[in-house]
């Protein structure tokens, strides 16, 4: 099978509409290469070739049949397509249509057509010419990016061009609007969900000929909602819209972040996200309310929320080069004020937040429901053991293997982790002890000094156990490179771990002077006050730190 790739940019390889191409192609010679079929692949970068514009003289038709008068490149591309089987066509929208460059090709093409007049089978258009050559069997994919929010209604004259010379309906078509945020490293999350459908398209195409109804969809979604982008395409000219001066950088940068804010998650609560970017000193202030947002050059408002970062931390940030979250731990920026917009920042500004939650789903078409892991999995053991074997020993051991052993079918969507199966395995063994002693004092107390130990011990490890189990609240695998998140994870850890031993110790001693009710008050009421305690630290603890050290000296001076 050979490909045949013209990209008709005059940007050559820096083109935007070319990412798109060579993504179809990895989908193409993935697929053929697990059929087992070879694939040959060349491109021509017409921008980097000597094609000059056709002078209508017609001596490829007259003097030399099939062969121009003109000595440059144009032969070459002719030879290419004459051997492709499936030929790509890469080109950005110029005014309405493809580049000057490529449609300086498209007219070179004239020597591969007979001169005499014939009827077109399709009925398309009100005459034609018959090809020279035998074009049989070929495929053309047509790959293309504009600058406008959506590619409908743009490509009428594309597609008529095409329609022409190539046969209505006989090619295929990837159009997409938004081209130029495919060279934003700051949008490559939402950029590369495109991507990886284009790859899919590739697949398919490999496979059917045809690319599904489903990719489709997603390849006809918008990157962005048509405000949003609008609003970043305007901000990234650099020129104000009221004075027509150049603007600087940071402030350009800061219209674009504030651009991605989605209305949809206002909760309420109007907001003024304060950015000082320390190494320019400068300071630009972004309300942020129910209509949308807008950017305040001047700083007039009383800020919510105040980020205190250089410049290229931020810029370093958004183009996915360091995590948020770890930068913030390594105290490379420091937040004041309201720190639940840091927690819920995705919700407010991330690229998944900006997109329709379905279209986003709807992106990567081959992906599946990832199971995350509950604690309810690890803590329903251990709260029946206590419960029921504390009431009676031998029926309540019975009720607790039963309620263990149903675990796996109760959270079959969800993922069980060590701790869940470790849980599972010590309450049955203690259980068991329990029914065969007919004295459940011992096991429950036993109970509480393992569970505790479970805590201390994952404190050793690379990951706290409350961790295995909210982190997919804050990045997934990705929260272990967050030195905040981790830290309040292991001082959580700690403190339920310490909590649990020091349980185990004093119900032995109370029961060892019988007062029984205290052990029942006791023993209920610390968790509940120490979960109580825990949502406060989560938010506290971050907010705290994320304030830097030279904060809070100024606090206590």
């Amino acid at each position: 099978m050979n490909v045949l790739l013209i990209n008709g940019s005059p940007k050559g390889k820096n083109s935007n509409s070319l990412k798109l191409a060579y993504r179809f192609l990895e989908g193409l010679k993935s697929e053929y290469a697990n059929a087992g079929k070879e694939i040959s692949m060349e491109e021509l970068h017409v921008a980097s070739m000597d094609i000059s514009a056709c002078k209508g003289c017609f001596s490829c038709w007259k003097k030399t049949p099939g062969v121009c008068c003109m000595k440059d490149d144009m032969q070459t591309v002719i030879e290419k397509q004459l051997e492709a089987d499936i030929i790509l066509w890469s080109f950005p929208l110029y005014y309405f249509n493809v580049p000057g460059i490529l449609k300086n090709l498209i007219d070179r093409q004239l020597p591969m057509s007979l001169p005499f007049m014939s009827s077109r089978e399709d009925g398309y258009g009100s005459g034609s010419h018959d090809s020279r050559y035998d074009m049989e069997g070929k495929r053309h994919v047509l790959i293309s990016t504009c600058g406008f929010y959506s590619a409908e209604g743009n490509y009428d004259s594309v597609l008529r061009m095409f329609d022409h010379f190539l046969g209505k309906g006989n090619y295929t078509a990837i159009f997409c609007g938004q081209g130029e945020l495919f060279r934003v490293k700051e949008l490559s999350a939402r950029t590369e969900e495109y991507l990886a459908a284009v790859k899919v398209a590739g697949a398919e195409y490999a496979e059917t000929g045809m690319i599904s109804t489903k990719t489709d969809a997603v390849l006809r979604t918008l990157l962005y909602p048509r405000n949003v982008f609008e609003k970043m395409a305007d901000a990234s000219w650099g020129i104000s819209r009221t004075t027509g001066e150049r603007e600087p950088d940071d402030l350009v940068f800061t219209r674009q972040m504030a651009a991605l804010y989605n209305k949809n998650a206002y909760d309420g609560k109007d907001r003024v996200l304060e950015m000082h970017y320390t190494d320019l000193s400068h300071t630009y202030q972004i309300r942020l309310g129910k209509e949308g947002s807008e950017v305040i050059p001047d700083g007039g408002l009383i800020s919510t929320t105040r980020i205190d970062t250089p410049f290229e931390v931020w810029s370093a940030i958004s183009r996915g080069e360091i995590g948020g979250a770890e930068a913030l731990g390594k105290q490379m920026y420091t937040v004041s004020g309201d720190f639940s917009l840091m927690i819920d920042w995705d919700k407010f500004f991330g690229s998944a937040a900006a997109v329709n939650e379905a279209e986003t789903k709807q992106s990567n078409p081959t992906e599946t429901e990832q199971k995350k892991p509950t604690m309810a999995a690890m803590l329903i053991p251990w709260i029946t053991f206590w419960i029921a074997v504390s009431i009676n020993a031998t029926t309540g051991a019975v009720i607790t293997l039963i309620a263990a052993a149903a675990v796996p079918l109760m959270m079959r969507h969800h993922k069980l982790v060590i701790w869940d199966r470790l849980s599972i395995f010590t309450v049955a063994v203690l259980s068991a002890a329990a029914n065969i002693t007919g004295n459940g004092d011992i096991p429950t107390n036993a109970g509480y000094l393992i569970f505790g130990l479970f805590w201390l011990i994952s404190c050793l490890t690379r990951e706290p156990l409350c961790a295995a189990y909210v982190k997919y609240n804050y990045g997934g695998e990705n929260a272990r490179q967050n030195p905040l998140f981790m830290r309040t994870n292991y001082i959580l850890a700690a403190a339920w771990g310490l909590l649990y031993v020091l349980t185990a110790v004093w119900t032995f001693l109370l029961r060892s002077v019988g007062v029984i009710n205290v052990i029942i008050i006791v023993n209920n009421l610390i968790p509940v006050l120490m979960g109580l305690f825990t949502l406060w630290f989560q938010k506290w603890y971050p907010a705290k730190m994320a304030r830097g050290k030279s904060s809070r000296r100024s606090r206590r001076k």
